[in-house]
């Protein structure tokens, strides 16, 4: 038997709904990748305050103030996951368009510029392929995260049963727990005085697949005073394409029911818009050395986001499928949950410090200290409401609850970029990079169910990463025939993570081990520019 349930969450009143993200999701869309021209990737993205790439539009917007001609670019890439299996219909080998931009230089007086650039990029790259498997002990499962909620907890018991539907409006009661409510924790059979069950599993086999991509469009406008100071301002606007596929499997020691174990499916897009404003200064203080420093904030990105999802639980009933009636067993062997709805999100602001030098016409240094807070994310409850006259208005306020937990579980991140250019002759040049990100997860971070938010309410899946810090080593090649240019860059990445497949914040003896995991990536980019 099968049914499709569309969960409808009761806040319906003048108007629409109200709906938060949680945390792990946030970090997602939060964070960025090390990626644009092949130039500013193969020197590690260190050209903060050496400039003239258009790849610093969004790092350090006074860079564009550093091009005296007028100049355009775009830029091919290719990505392989190292280390990933296959898993659904993922591809570990991708390629991607992954710049494209033009600045335009207009010279205001001898040595004074007024320049204009627009540059697209793309900021974060979803592509990942994650597996685990393990054994569970103790009679642990997934599903007694929910058992416990009832039974500790206090969430649901028999008088949320209406219809032969269980449900709860405690925002505690997420997608997870409906599904395992409706279909094989209420077993009257077994237990007519207490119906509320749980089955113990041996092991579980999990598999996530994520793609898609943020695209961003920046719009700036610089200036170069007097080749002594150079700034500039940078407006941004985000476009998110995020889609995941996970399934988590448990397969099930002996029970009474005589049930295999369980699958769950979740397929999950996110899609929507953001917008920041970057302001950027660089200086040279002495008047006889190209040594340069430079300084960036960037304002939180703003999201307006969208998501929906469809998540399926279903049961293994071979085992029973010769009892005649289901004696031990009353509930679907499948049931499906679809969701939409929408939420906003405001990141951190991004600081950043940056030096640069430069001797004769062969080497160039340089180094970026960034910092952001991603404890400070701000998960936000949207509410659309109605006027008296038909007008719909867009409100906003934050959902304490998981801005809460954003803070037990993120914190704030340091980024060093260092990368040197040699120049052994005019027409050629060697580059090298290095960056350190610190990591953004506590390692005591959990994705805890319990949570009194509309983030928690939401939820379709239980598994979460504790990442660590992430390493890039860079290497590229460059060289002028002309006005043209081309450059080829090699970036690795790696990153390794505690992965968790749930976290039982009620009962100790309902808690799974932690797996080691890691992303490691390779990404080539070529780059054909043209300056005029």
């Amino acid at each position: 038997m099968k049914q499709t349930i569309t969960i409808m969450m009761l806040l319906v009143a003048n108007a629409l709904s109200t709906f938060a993200q949680e945390t792990y999701e946030n970090a997602r869309l939060a964070s960025h990748d090390l990626n644009g021209t092949a130039r500013y990737v193969g020197m590690g993205g260190a050209m903060d305050a050496l400039g003239a790439d258009l790849s610093t539009i969004s790092s350090n917007p006074a860079g564009i103030g550093l091009f005296r001609s007028s100049a355009i670019s775009g830029t091919l890439g290719f990505i392989s996951k190292q280390g990933s299996r296959n898993f659904a219909d993922s591809k570990k080998n991708i390629t991607s368009f992954d710049q494209a931009g033009f600045v335009y230089a207009m010279r205001t007086s001898n040595d004074c510029f007024l320049n204009f650039a627009f540059n697209y990029h793309k900021s974060k790259n979803f592509g990942q392929i994650l597996t685990a498997a393990g054994r569970l002990a103790d009679g642990a499962s997934q599903g007694r995260l929910t058992y416990n909620k009832g039974a500790i907890g206090g969430i649901w018991g028999i008088e949320d049963m209406k219809k032969h539907e269980i449900s709860s409006n405690d925002l505690g009661f997420n997608q997870m727990d409906y599904l395992y409510c409706n279909t094989i924790l209420y077993n009257p059979l077994l237990d007519p005085v207490n119906p509320f069950v749980y089955y113990g599993a041996e092991q579980y086999d999990f598999g996530r697949s994520n793609k898609g991509y943020i695209a961003n469009y920046d719009f700036n406008i610089s200036g170069n005073i007097h080749d002594r100071v150079y700034i500039g301002l940078t407006f941004g606007f985000k476009d998110v394409h995020y889609k995941s596929y996970c399934e988590y499997a448990e397969l099930y020691g002996e029970n009474e029911a005589k049930l295999g174990g369980v699958l769950v499916e979740d397929h999950r897009k996110i899609s929507g818009t953001g917008v920041d404003v970057t302001a950027g200064i660089i200086v040279r203080p002495f008047d006889a050395s190209p040594f340069r420093i430079g300084f960036s904030i960037a304002t939180p990105t703003f999201y307006d986001l969208k998501t929906k999802n469809t998540t399926a639980l279903l049961v293994d009933v071979s085992q029973v499928s010769h009892v005649m009636g289901y004696e031990t067993y009353n509930g679907p062997s499948a049931l499906d949950i679809d969701y939409r709805y929408d939420f906003k999100m405001n990141t951190p602001w991004r600081f950043a410090l940056s030096a640069g030098h430069t001797i004769g016409q062969k080497l160039a240094l340089g180094t970026t200290v960034e910092y952001a807070d991603y404890s400070s994310i701000d998960t936000r409850l949207k509410d659309e409401w109605v006027d008296e006259w038909g007008y719909t208005y867009d409100n906003s306020e934050s959902d304490n609850e998981m801005n809460h937990h954003t803070k037990k579980t993120l914190k704030g991140v340091a980024t060093v970029k260092l990368g040197a250019e040699y120049k052994p002759i005019p027409q050629l040049a060697l580059r090298a990079g290095y960056n350190y990100v610190s990591p953004m997860y506590k390692s005591s971070g959990v994705k805890d169910g319990m949570l009194y938010s509309w983030g928690n309410r939401v939820q379709s899946s239980t598994d979460y990463t504790n990442w660590k810090a992430t390493n890039r080593l860079t290497a590229g090649v460059g060289t002028n025939l002309g006005k043209w240019n081309l450059d080829l860059a090699y970036q690795y990445s790696r990153t390794d993570g505690d992965f968790y497949p749930y976290f039982d914040t009620l009962d100790k003896e309902n808690i799974v081990e932690n797996k080691k995991v890691s992303e490691k990536r390779h990404q080539l980019l070529f780059t054909v520019g043209y300056r005029f």
